[in-house]
């Protein structure tokens, strides 16, 4: 595979101020970086993606000599750390590599923002220097889940109003939109039965409002066994909830392939090999990170622990959704349905 060569020094500043989806990539975070982030940003490149690394250059620097690539670099002399407090950092270290590329897409340098570090910085950077789009108090992140679909939020608000849970569904639908390219994408509110009547009243005010939604296509409420159906596209509902279903469903699928594993070794004429292509969709590094929903600009968090594939294809989604328009769409579709959330 050969690897795309970018120029160094001006030019390479001069092509950061004019590329329309390119994608910061934080290289201070996560806990491999920045060797397995510069490795990802690497395999990046040489598909096409424009990227600009953000951190320490005299560590990154030698990374990118010795896969004879180069990209662009903006220097950055702190790193927000995992027990550092997200919003007191984000406030005191000015030059953390997170901040930093936060920084170019506010100030429309980078269309997107790619980050294994601390979801928290991730997210106080996003919120305080991206900023919000008009009307939205709550950004949303929004997961990947195996058979098509998407469930937000996953941990970023562990309580919500309904006006949030109805933001959420306008967001997922937009993301739907762009990654799946469904139109109009069926939104499901989760929920412990189908009846409209169901549920707390968050749920019950979140029903009416969610209905009431143009450009959608509400399919009610749903409960957690249609995760596993062909129910819905987009499934909205708080942080807490949506943290417990991701993470329930991610323990489930490792017992069950565990269980069909053990199963197979009992046998050897069995097909392992589509056992371990049906696991791989479980697999968290397939998709790279969750999209941070309800900013100016495109952000996506990897997790802490992603390797170099990982990282990889969390710059394709970014990219794809700077490419789509993701933010734009996003903020079409509240004022659309006037849903300001103060």
């Amino acid at each position: 595979m050969r690897l795309v060569q970018r120029p160094r020094g001006h030019r390479a500043r001069e092509q950061l101020t004019t590329a329309v989806s390119l994608i910061a990539v934080d290289a201070m975070g996560g806990d491999h970086a920045p060797a397995e982030v510069v490795g990802g940003a690497i395999d990046s490149v040489a598909v096409g993606i424009d990227v600009v690394l953000v951190g320490d250059e005299t560590r990154i620097r030698p990374l990118l000599d010795a896969a004879s690539v180069d990209i662009p670099v903006v220097h950055a002399t702190e790193v927000v750390e995992m027990a550092d407090d997200p919003s007191r950092a984000i406030r005191e270290k000015k030059d953390a590599s997170i901040s930093r590329a936060a920084g170019l897409v506010a100030s429309g340098e980078a269309a997107g923002l790619v980050s294994a570090g601390s979801t928290g910085a991730s997210m106080a950077a996003a919120a305080f220097i991206v900023g919000r789009l008009p009307g939205v108090s709550r950004p949303a992140i929004a997961s990947f889940f195996p058979g098509n679909k998407i469930i937000l939020d996953v941990g970023a608000n562990l309580s919500c109003g309904p006006k949030h849970l109805a933001q959420f569904a306008v967001m997922g639908a937009a993301l739907a939109e762009g990654h799946f390219g469904v139109t109009p994408p069926r939104v499901g509110l989760m929920n412990i039965g189908e009846e409209e009547g169901k549920g707390r009243e968050l749920e019950r005010d979140a029903f009416r409002l969610i209905s009431a939604l143009s450009g959608i296509e509400f399919v009610g409420n749903l409960e957690g066994r249609d995760l596993a159906r062909d129910s819905a596209d987009v499934l909205v509902t708080d942080g807490f909830t949506g943290n417990v279903v991701l993470k329930t469903a991610e323990g489930v699928s490792e017992l069950v392939v565990r269980v069909v594993m053990r199963a197979l070794a009992e046998d050897p004429g069995a097909h392992t090999e589509l056992v371990g292509r049906a696991s791989a969709q479980f697999d968290p590094e397939g998709v790279g990170g969750a999209h941070l929903l309800g900013t100016k600009g495109v952000v996506v968090i990897a997790h802490g622990s992603s390797s170099r594939t990982a990282v990889a294809n969390a710059i394709a989604l970014a990219h794809e959704g700077a490419e789509f328009g993701l933010a734009e769409h996003i903020a079409a579709g509240l004022s659309d349905a006037a849903l300001t959330v103060s």
